[in-house]
C-alpha cells in the first residue's frame, strides 16, 4: 500500500465514531517516507480522509526550524506557507511534534488522537494514573512500561521543543523512547511500525483509561507490582509477542 493510501485508511479508521478517538478536525496522522513525512493537512477530517488530505514535509528542514532558538511563530508560518505553496495545503499545526517523534524513534507511522476516556483522565486532577503503573500484562505489551506524560503546552513550536527535550530525558532514564506520549488537557500520540499497530495502541490506551476510571469508582486503582511489570517488559516471549503483533500489522 502506498503511503497516501495507508494514511487514508488509517485516518478513516482512527476517525470512525466506533473508535471514539476523534471528531470534526481533531487528531492527525503521518507516515515516514524516506527523508520526508506525509502528514494530515490542517482542517482535514480524519473520518472523511482522502489521499489528497496529506502534505509532504522535509524532516531535516523541520528539525532545523525546531532547533533554531531564534525561530518563532513567524518562521513557522513561513515554513508552513512554503509547504502550502508546494503541496496546495498547510500541514496540521501539530506536524512539528510528529517530526520530533520521528527523530527520537524508528517509527514509520504516528497517530495522534483525543480518545474520550483518555482525555477524561488527561483533563482530570490525576492524569499521572495513565503513566504511574500498569494494570495488566497486555497493556505493557501494547503500550510499553514507560509512557510519557507532558503538561499542557500551546500546540506548535513550543510544544515540539518541550517534547523533544522530554523525549531525550526519557530515553536517558529508560534506555529507549516511549511508545506513547500523553499530552495533558490535549490527547495522545501512538508511535509504531505500521497503521494496525498504532490503531491497536490507541484502542488499548482507551481500554486502560476506562479501567482506571472504573477502578477509581470502586475503591481505587491498584497497579501491578513494579517487579512484575519489569518481568513482562523483559520476558523473551512477551518481546516476541510484541514483535509479532507489529509484523502482523504490516501484512
Amino acid at each position: 500500500m502506498n503511503p497516501r493510501d495507508l494514511l487514508t485508511d488509517l485516518s478513516r479508521r482512527l476517525g470512525d465514531p466506533a473508535m471514539d478517538a476523534a471528531v470534526l478536525g481533531e487528531g492527525n496522522t503521518s507516515v515516514r517516507d524516506g527523508d520526508t513525512m506525509l502528514v494530515k493537512a490542517s482542517g482535514a477530517v480524519l473520518g472523511e480522509a482522502e489521499p489528497g488530505d496529506f502534505v509532504r514535509v522535509d524532516l531535516a528542514a523541520a528539525l532545523a526550524l525546531i532547533g533554531d532558538d531564534d525561530a518563532g511563530d513567524a518562521e513557522v508560518d513561513a515554513f508552513f506557507g512554503e509547504v502550502a505553496a508546494r503541496e496546495g495545503r498547510r500541514p496540521s499545526v501539530e506536524a512539528l511534534l510528529h517530526v520530533v517523534l520521528y527523530e527520537a524513534t524508528d517509527a514509520r507511522v504516528i497517530a495522534h488522537s483525543h480518545p474520550t476516556a483518555v482525555n477524561a483522565l488527561l483533563c482530570s486532577e490525576r492524569p499521572e494514573l495513565l503513566v504511574d503503573g500498569a494494570l495488566f500484562p497486555d497493556q505493557i505489551v501494547a503500550l510499553g512500561a514507560s509512557p510519557l506524560l507532558v503538561p499542557y503546552i500551546d500546540p506548535g513550536l513550543k510544544l515540539a521543543r518541550e517534547v523533544r527535550a522530554r523525549l531525550r530525558g526519557h530515553s536517558e532514564r529508560h534506555g529507549e523512547p516511549p511508545a506513547v506520549v500523553y499530552l495533558r488537557n490535549h490527547g495522545m500520540f501512538a508511535v509504531g511500525a505500521n497503521a494496525a499497530q498504532v490503531l491497536g495502541m490507541t484502542a488499548m490506551a482507551q481500554k486502560c483509561a476506562r479501567a482506571i476510571i472504573g477502578a477509581a469508582a470502586v475503591g481505587g486503582v491498584r497497579f501491578m507490582p513494579a517487579n512484575e511489570v519489569t518481568r513482562i517488559e523483559t520476558r523473551p516471549d512477551e518481546r516476541y509477542r510484541r514483535a509479532l503483533l507489529a509484523e502482523e500489522g504490516a501484512r
